[in-house]
């Protein structure tokens, strides 16, 4: 009778395994990031350290070291993260709603729930600017960079309105969005800091009046109907 030898045992191959390798990397990565968005959220940026990070991580500090070389590669990633999950919860869900003023109130409403949320953590566009406000280089760069970008997606659906015929042709879209923000500074300032009741409601009333300085139509007049 004739033995059939068995082929040798595959290899792993290289390409597979440094794909796992990989893998494992970016999970470390997220799962040290998602730590440091919530020590930033609490103590604020200039609150990361790779020691403090990697103590709620129970990870060395060279561990975390080889996946942020430095704090300061540390806070911006955390910034972009924050920016990234800003849009996935508040952008890209208004985008959805009609052009014109039904998005920028879908933006607005969005934008006060999140506000409201943060309340026992904290704002990081709003800590971030108090702590980096005079103090030039790449954190306060990219910090600013997220905090330009939000505000020109809210001034463009505020053009869009007007576009839409939904506000008057004459209205100063940066004048409207300053008013706008300004609002949700003076919500997250007495929710968070003074802890004074109906500061939500009181946003939201002032969004209502900001709008209907700006309004072609009474508030009770439907618009007209909008192309996406």
């Amino acid at each position: 009778m004739t033995v059939t030898s068995l082929p040798p045992p595959r290899k792993r191959s290289s390409a597979s395994a440094a794909a796992r390798s990989l893998q494992k990397g970016q999970q470390t990565r997220a799962a040290i990031l998602e730590a440091a968005l919530g020590l930033a959220s609490h103590m604020g940026l200039e609150g990361l350290s790779i020691g403090a990070l990697a103590e709620v991580t129970q990870m060395s500090k060279s561990g975390v070291f080889a996946h942020f070389g430095s704090r300061e590669e540390l806070q911006i990633a955390v910034i972009r993260e924050y920016h990234q999950r800003f849009e996935e919860e508040i952008f890209f869900p208004a985008v959805r709603e009609a052009r014109g003023l039904p998005r920028l109130r879908a933006l607005f409403e969005r934008w006060v729930k999140r506000v409201s949320v943060e309340l026992d953590s904290g704002c990081i566009y709003i800590s971030g600017a108090v702590e980096f406000d005079d103090r030039p280089g790449p954190v306060r760069d990219a910090l600013a960079s997220m905090v330009r970008a939000w505000q020109a997606a809210l001034e463009r659906a505020i053009r869009l309105s007007i576009d839409e015929g939904h506000l008057r042709a004459d209205t100063d879209s940066l004048q409207m969005l300053f008013e706008i923000h300004g609002l949700i500074l003076a919500l997250h300032h007495d929710a968070r800091f003074l802890r004074l009741p109906g500061a939500v409601d009181r946003a939201r009333t002032g969004f209502d009046r900001i709008v209907s300085l700006y309004l072609t139509t009474t508030p009770d007049r439907k618009p007209r109907a909008a192309t996406r």
